[in-house]
């Protein structure tokens, strides 16, 4: 009951950590991001809210409720905000990440809830709820959220949306499973909540469907043009393929190829390679290359000596300046006069 309660410290840590996830996400910080994890007390109040509902206590489930709704939007407030306030003009690969969930996110949050839970009933193993946290991740898709709506981008926001339903939903079910487990309420009395949860979380399985369907095919598609370009390009047997980053938000899908190269790249050949990725893989992308300048550089040598003048043999019966005249050679008697 003690830790579902929507007290100041609750509030405090909610701001901090929205505040921190969203300027990770804005600095496109993997660390930062993690960071915020730790730090959002948004798991709590969702575990009070299972035990609520397990046993029929209705106090606890309404403050468990009350809390995640506060949180929520609170996260969601403080994000919009800052999202005003920068005006990022595009976004990096820690949110559009968030944006698309499929059925692999409903695994992750059912399998962290179901240790989120049993680290509360078992206080020896309780330091592993700074893992669980980082593993669910609820604070950023908030965040995503706020920031979605500060720019009028619906698609973002109804993706972010989608993954904390997911994480959500999918973490109150394994918590309630995992208590039932451990003997904490009859099963005659969570029958009841305990299908409510079952029913909301099956209604998710077909949007993450989805999106566990368009994951693979875009999976097979970016191996697809990974293959044509360095298997049937000139320009690749050229240049060495660094790393390819892929934005599928935008259409045409956007395929960032950072490459280094011996020389540039022109952009009538990006429009070729982009013509022939078309004809090969059977949809149009727009090709970005970042290319680095490939130099040889190696350790300096020593100068060669420059050989010294060769010296010239005496001779004291012929000058050494080649323009004497010759009839001072004659006058000497070196060179006879016939």
């Amino acid at each position: 009951m003690r830790e579902s309660r929507l007290s100041f410290n609750y509030l405090m840590l909610v701001i901090g950590s929205c505040v921190i996830a969203t300027l990770g996400l804005m600095a496109n910080s993997p660390a930062v991001i993690i960071g915020a994890m730790i730090v959002a007390p948004l798991m709590l109040p969702i575990r009070g809210m299972a035990m609520g509902a397990l046993e029929g206590n209705l106090v606890l489930f309404r403050t468990g409720i009350l809390s995640i709704a506060v949180g929520t939007g609170i996260g969601v407030g403080v994000s919009f905000l800052l999202g005003r306030l920068v005006g990022l003009p595009q976004w990096g690969s820690e949110v559009l990440a968030r944006t698309q969930p499929n059925l692999l996110d409903l695994g992750v949050a059912l399998a962290a809830g179901g240790i989120g839970a049993f680290a509360r009933v078992r206080k020896e193993i309780a330091d592993s709820l700074a893992g669980v946290a980082i593993a669910v991740a609820l604070m950023p898709p908030v965040c995503v959220i706020g920031l979605g709506l500060a720019h009028a981008d619906w698609r973002t926001s109804l993706g972010a949306t989608l993954l904390y339903v997911t994480n959500l939903l999918g973490i109150a079910l394994a918590c309630m499973v995992t208590f039932l487990a451990m003997g904490y309420a009859p099963l005659h009395k969570a029958r009841s909540a305990l299908s409510w949860m079952l029913g909301l979380v099956m209604l998710l399985i077909v949007p993450l469907g989805a999106g566990m369907t368009r994951l693979i095919y875009q999976a097979r598609l970016e191996a697809a043009l990974r293959s044509a370009l360095l298997n049937k390009t000139i320009t690749f047997q050229r240049v060495t393929l660094v790393r390819s980053d892929f934005n599928w938000v935008v259409y045409p899908p956007e395929v960032v190829l950072s490459v280094r190269a011996d020389e540039p790249i022109t952009p009538r050949q990006v429009t070729l390679l982009e013509e022939f990725v078309e004809s090969d893989v059977g949809r149009p992308f727009t090709l970005i290359f970042q290319v680095v300048q490939a130099q040889e550089i190696r350790r300096e040598t020593p100068a060669p000596e420059e050989p010294e003048d060769p010296v010239e043999e005496e001779n004291p019966g012929i000058p050494a300046n080649p323009v004497t005249p010759l009839s001072s050679l004659f006058h000497k008697g070196i060179i006879p006069p016939y």
